[in-house]
């Protein structure tokens, strides 16, 4: 990604669209974190604890990544890792974020297709095999982070994801509800459907790409 990277939409930044007929909806647009700024010694807190997770995670895994381990290679108490992530889905979440930021600046404020400037179509084109990417080089991380299957429904980036995707279906003018063709349409390049075919089934990623953008053609086909 080239060019400057502009401050992401906070929840009250409306990102307005255009409608059939002439009409304008706003879309509220949350990042992934809503979360109050921390003090200062929080903040640095947090960024050594991310830290050391980041040394575990690249030397042992998600699966052997614990609060016991990162607290000892932090070198603080096992209560602050708790106190500052409530639990190890929360730290693994959290780990998730700055990589979820980087693509989120991307769809948000980067250069097109990707970004605005681009066509809507052309645009959810790009999206998929960037989310598919994502998902593929930090799959092992997704997938232990979700403890529970309705968490990930919930968490502020993927709400972004579906209003994204549903603002540019709504934009082509897509037949049907955009909210749920947005659901189904991430479903396709969900992290453990991605880990099944490319790591089980032998799928490459140029193949679920594919996938993808038939899907938006059969989408957006009578827009």
């Amino acid at each position: 990604m080239t060019g400057p990277v502009e401050p992401l939409p906070q929840p009250t930044d409306p990102v307005r669209t255009d409608e059939p007929g002439g009409t304008r909806k706003n879309l509220l647009l949350a990042p992934t974190e809503e979360e109050p700024p921390l003090r200062a010694d929080a903040a640095r807190n947090r960024t050594l604890l991310l830290d050391a997770a980041s040394r575990l995670l690249s030397g042992c895994g998600a699966a052997e990544l614990t609060m016991d381990s990162v607290a000892a290679e932090a070198g603080v108490g096992k209560g602050t890792v708790f106190r500052r992530f409530g639990d190890r889905a929360g730290l693994l979440i959290a780990l998730l974020d700055h990589r979820e930021k980087q693509l989120q600046a991307a769809f948000l404020s980067g250069p097109p297709p990707l970004g605005p400037g681009a066509p809507a179509a052309e645009r959810l084109h790009a999206f998929g095999p960037a989310v598919l990417r994502h998902e593929c080089d930090h799959h092992p991380l997704i997938l232990a982070s979700r403890t529970d299957p309705l968490r990930a429904y919930a968490v502020p980036a993927y709400r972004l994801r579906v209003n994204h995707v549903a603002m540019l279906l709504r934009q082509t003018k897509a037949p049907g509800s955009p909210e749920l063709l947005a659901h189904t349409l991430l479903g396709s390049v969900e992290a453990a459907l991605v880990h099944h075919f490319t790591v089980e089934r032998g799928m490459s990623l140029e193949c679920l790409e594919d996938g993808w953008h038939h899907l938006v053609d059969r989408l957006t086909a009578g827009a």
